[in-house]
């Protein structure tokens, strides 16, 4: 009998593992077509990042950014040592504890986290969790402030902060820090917040940062908006850091190149500095599409364009 109950049980397992997949294989939901991108990944190496910033040698009298990947610029403002939407690991998504069940990096992180210097303040656009990465924010060195869109702060992870900001949008604070102060707006932009797709009271949010006169405009994720244009009023800004991927199919929610120009045109930004591509296969475009699309959209003002791959490094002009 307990042969025959083994039996059964194995075919019984059998049979589920067949069915599970069947249904991965040929399903079109997006459960399915989630574990097919993942089981896609198994095995595959991560290309290191094309440049490695080295923060340690940046002028604490100037404004100088390096993009790490997707929406994360690490930022030297005048000694400020600043972070936006840190994802430092391979992959993204669900925190299961020894990893993430998400989508795996197309290129490495320029740094890791035990290469970032002590952050002051962490800016958290919104919860999506290419946005939101718990572990990146547990991983962060020293104690920084965290400012973050409203009713976020609950999704932070538990470790030792300086203090932490909820803004709606148009709300500001002044940040506090061992190595200085910083004005904190929150501005309106098009996107959602969601996390899990019924947590709807969240919120989302671009930037505005300022210290010693100067300005800079953190876009976060955006749709297509006129609304920068009334964001002009809290410049002028020396750089405007803007989304430009994951527009096809999710243009309802995500900017095409040529809109993220136009909207830091409206802002009266001086320098333009993409985002949000060549980091996760997030959209169908093609990977390279985003970048040679801004380039185009910039071809007769190449000078603004401040970088093009992940781990460069710029200055920004006094």
């Amino acid at each position: 009998m307990a042969r025959l109950v083994n039996r059964r049980g194995l075919l019984g397992a059998g049979v589920l593992a067949g069915a599970g997949a069947a249904w991965t294989s040929l399903s079109s939901s997006w459960s399915a077509r989630f574990l097919r991108d993942r089981l896609g990944e198994w095995g595959r190496d991560v290309p290191a990042a094309p440049h490695t910033p080295a923060p340690a040698t940046w002028d604490d009298n100037a404004i100088t950014l390096a993009w790490l990947g997707h929406a994360t610029v690490l930022v030297n403002f005048y000694g400020l040592r600043i972070i936006t939407d840190p994802t430092l690991f391979p992959r993204i998504g669900v925190d299961i504890g020894p990893g993430s069940l998400g989508p795996l990096r197309l290129v490495q992180c320029a740094l890791t986290p035990d290469q970032l210097p002590e952050i002051d303040l962490v800016l958290v656009s919104h919860a999506h969790f290419d946005h939101l990465d718990t572990p990146s924010l547990g991983a962060l060195r020293g104690n920084p402030a965290a400012v973050m869109a409203w009713a976020t702060s609950d999704l932070l992870p538990s470790r030792t902060y300086s203090s932490v900001h909820e803004l709606r949008w148009n709300e500001s604070v002044r940040v506090a820090t061992g190595r200085g102060d910083a004005l904190v707006r929150s501005i309106e932009v098009k996107h959602w917040g969601a996390r899990l797709g019924r947590d709807v009271h969240r919120g989302y949010t671009g930037f505005v940062v300022e210290r010693e006169g100067r300005k800079l405009l953190i876009g976060g994720d955006t749709a297509g908006t006129d609304v920068f244009r009334t964001h002009r009023r809290f410049g002028p800004f020396d750089a405007a850091v803007m989304p430009i991927g994951a527009y096809d199919p999710w243009i309802r929610y995500h900017c095409t190149p040529e809109q993220a120009v136009a909207m830091a045109d409206a802002a009266g930004a001086r320098v333009f500095v993409p985002v949000h591509h060549q980091s996760f296969q997030l959209s169908r475009e093609p990977v390279t599409e985003p970048i040679e699309r801004t380039e185009c959209a910039l071809r007769a003002e190449r000078d603004r364009l401040g970088l093009n791959q992940i781990g460069q490094t710029l200055v920004i002009p006094a």
